[in-house]
């Protein structure tokens, strides 16, 4: 019983010397965590450490963001790291207020000079200026080109709205190109008139104005002004193109009718 003290101080000494060499891997981790920097939390997942909302790592340590006068954290650790309030942008450091010029108003994006014009105006340079809409015109949506457009009956030349002379057997256009009206059917733009299309016997009016504005009736192929009815040799018959022929199998086209095979 004498001997028990001893056996125990061996085993605690034992004991000891296997946690020290247990734990001889873990002072650089315990040192990681140590060395985490004011202003700063370990990462949710993963080793390491980031920075508090309203700093960035600059080396070792996490920096306080400057946010001027006017400005906001922005969230980002990118770029400056803040932005500017509405009706602001950023120049150099700091946050300088937008001159928004009469008759414009703040846009949302910062990708522009930050304003717009009202409708009716137009920017130049540093201003927004009145677009001048001429008699029987009116404001279009888009400030870009004139801005204006004719009302139906006029057309666009310089910056003036001139009526549209409508020849007779025609009708006015909403298009901005050409002269502004087409002709009725069964007539066809010679000049400026509407000319009277002839339809030849066995043919019919097309809906297109362009040369003939007319076709012949199946069985029958344009000569000229005229129709000629197509002439279908024995065992043949009137072909998809309706103005010419083919021969009926078992036969073979030869010379100006159908032979057999």
């Amino acid at each position: 019983m004498r001997g028990m003290p001893h056996r125990a101080a061996s085993l605690c000494a034992l004991m000891v010397f296997a946690v020290l060499a247990a734990t001889a891997g873990t002072p650089l981790a315990q040192d990681g965590a140590a060395t985490v920097p004011g202003n700063a939390h370990a990462k949710r997942y993963g080793p390491g450490w980031e920075c508090d909302y309203g700093y960035r790592a600059s080396a070792d340590a996490c920096v306080a963001i400057v946010v001027p006068a006017h400005g906001y954290l922005s969230g980002s650790i990118y770029g400056s790291g803040w932005r500017c309030d509405r009706g602001y942008e950023a120049i150099d450091e700091g946050c300088v207020a937008i001159t928004v010029p009469a008759h414009a108003y703040l846009t949302e994006s910062s990708d522009d000079s930050g304003w717009k014009c009202e409708r009716g105006y137009r920017a130049i340079d540093d201003a927004c200026v009145a677009i001048a809409v001429p008699e029987n015109g009116y404001l279009t949506d888009s400030a870009y080109q004139s801005g204006w457009k004719c009302e139906r009956g006029y057309q666009a030349i310089d910056d003036a709205c001139v009526p549209i002379i409508v020849p007779v057997n025609g009708y006015a256009t909403d298009s901005e190109y050409g002269p502004g009206w087409n002709c009725e059917r069964g007539y066809r733009a010679v000049g400026d008139a509407c000319t009277a299309i002839i339809v030849p016997a066995n043919g019919y009016l097309t809906n297109s104005a362009h040369e003939p504005g007319w076709r012949c009736e199946r069985g029958y192929r344009a000569v000229g002004h005229t129709c000629v009815a197509v002439q279908v040799p024995a065992n043949a018959h009137i072909d998809f193109s309706g103005d010419a022929w083919t021969c009926n199998p078992p036969y073979r086209k030869q010379r100006d009718g159908c032979a057999p095979l």
